[in-house]
């Protein structure tokens, strides 16, 4: 569009230029013509003023004419200038996606972090990713979700909002991870389209960066709002929630850890490690039950369904990388041993490395959590300072199921 903008304000100079150096000339010629009319004498002033009015008619014609057609020429010229940069722009990013293939040699760990490094420095980049199996124009996508896409274009204009149905996922997964053959062997043998869609949020992040969010949430506040304003950006490199806190026994029913982060939103700059690391994990994962032909997922009744999808792909995988990242002391700095309990009952953002890790209404405003927060917390407040994201809990899970 720039460049576009920069042809036409050429062309448009360049018929400027034109038009002047065509006017003085006609108009010298035009002068010599009313001298020489001048000497004729009187009796011919009427004869040489309609002439002339027609010669100067007959001079804009055509130089209106030529105008036309040299602006012709050279908006085709400059149309082919761009149809030939673009082209070798496409093959110049294809020669760099071919250089940035890892080695064969490389562990998958090395291949993820050659191919997407990590710079805690660099800003959020400003997307939004968003995908679900049916496109925005499909008269099946749900009226709730499309409300709650449009609102997170609408509270963050400054963002980029993408979104993807399932087969414009595979493209972009099979285009991002061409140099790592195995990354997208394990997205497309994945049994269940929630494995899928929890794969690719953490492929898409990791490739990109930027917000990933669910479907089947709504935002309430914009993206800014949930950095504190005593917490440099700069400092963070993964924004997370809370999903559940539960105290009761049974817990073991609903939940794969006694304490889970959420990652129906999430917010990370590109090559973060603890991305690396639970692309990884659901790759190992995933060609072991391949080799062993256990690629299959209980389905027989929702909770044991969710369970698995949690251990598998989902919030209690995504749990335990978080938790290993945050106790090792290379990759986090941490000296002390962090565990769940450092995260229950918890109401405000705690900063924990270079992980923001919100409470559990924040991501999930609106729930009832009134187990999960301390007995003077604000439970269910959509419009708490603190409440950013509000989650339809399972309905996605639901859907597919139809």
């Amino acid at each position: 569009m720039q460049m576009t903008t920069k042809v036409r304000q050429a062309v448009i100079v360049t018929l400027s230029v034109l038009i002047v150096i065509v006017f003085f000339g006609k108009l010298s010629r035009t002068s010599s013509r009313g001298e020489v009319s001048a000497e004729e004498g009187a009796g011919g002033k009427q004869d040489a003023s309609s002439n002339l009015f027609g010669l100067r008619l007959n001079d804009q014609m055509e130089l209106s004419q030529k105008l036309d057609e040299i602006a012709e020429k050279l908006l085709e010229q400059q149309e082919k200038r761009l149809s030939q940069l673009e082209e070798d722009k496409s093959k110049l990013e294809r020669q760099l996606n071919e250089l940035k293939k890892p080695s064969p040699d490389l562990t998958l760990r090395e291949k993820l972090a050659f191919v997407y490094p990590y710079d805690q420095n660099q800003k959020f980049p400003a997307y939004i990713w968003q995908t679900w199996k049916y496109g925005l124009n499909d008269d099946k996508f749900d009226k709730e979700y499309k409300r709650g896409e449009e609102q997170w274009a609408i509270k963050n204009p400054g963002f980029v909002h993408e979104f993807f149905n399932d087969d414009t996922s595979n493209a972009i997964i099979r285009y991002l991870y061409m140099g790592i053959p195995e990354v997208v062997r394990v997205y497309n043998a994945l049994p269940h389209v929630l494995l899928r869609a929890d794969f690719f949020r953490y492929l898409i992040l990791f490739a990109k960066g930027g917000v990933y969010a669910d479907v089947d949430t709504n935002p309430l506040q914009p993206i800014p709002n949930w950095i504190p304003e005593n917490v440099d950006p700069s400092e963070l490199g993964m924004i997370i929630g809370i999903e559940s806190d539960p105290i009761d026994k049974d817990w073991r029913k609903y939940y794969t850890r006694r304490l889970q982060f959420a990652n129906w939103v999430v917010q990370a700059k590109p090559g973060h490690p603890i991305l690396r690391e639970i692309i990884a994990a659901i790759t190992d994962i995933t060609l072991d039950k391949m080799r062993d032909g256990d690629l299959h997922i209980r389905n027989e009744n929702e909770d044991e369904f969710l369970l698995d999808v949690m251990n598998w792909t989902g919030d209690g995988l995504f749990t335990d990388v978080i938790f290993r990242y945050f106790n090792d002391y290379v990759l986090s700095g941490i000296f002390s041993q962090v565990t769940w309990k450092d995260f229950t009952k918890m109401d405000v953002p705690k900063l924990v490395s270079d992980v923001l890790v919100l409470p559990v209404n924040s991501f999930g405003a609106g729930a009832d959590h009134d187990d999960e927060l301390p007995d003077d917390a604000i439970h269910g407040d959509l419009s708490h300072p603190l409440a950013f994201v509000q989650h339809f809990k399972h309905r996605v899970f639901r859907q597919n199921n139809q």
